[in-house]
């Protein structure tokens, strides 16, 4: 956990968030600025600043944010008409907050380059 971190201050409970999931590994909540009718962050307990400097020992977690993204947008309905995922990576890739996370967007019909 990191001390100046948004989010692991969010998953310790320092600052409220409307929770979606939490296991021993994950926690999933609404943004705060939806960019779609359902939006939800799935953040890895364990912090790492982005996907860069993720390790081989990580690749389990990682594959959990996936697995654990899956079935929030199954319980919020997304499945049958379909969803994005996102991680954003570094300030060129529009990273705000230095956690990695995946965004679950759904509940429109995206276009691709996203804008």
């Amino acid at each position: 956990m990191a001390d100046d971190c948004l989010f692991c201050k969010i998953i310790s409970g320092d600052i409220p968030s409307n929770k979606v999931y939490e296991d021993d590994d994950v926690y999933a909540f609404h943004d705060i600025n939806p960019a779609a009718p359902t939006h939800i962050l799935i953040i890895p307990k364990k912090h790492l600043n982005d996907i860069t400097v993720a390790k081989e020992e990580d690749a389990e977690l990682i594959g959990k944010l996936v697995l654990r993204a899956n079935k929030i947008a199954d319980k919020a309905d997304l499945t049958e008409n379909g969803f994005r995922y996102v991680i954003n990576t570094g300030l060129d890739g529009g990273q705000t907050v230095f956690h990695i996370h995946l965004h679950l967007l759904g509940g429109k019909s995206m276009s691709w380059p996203p804008g």
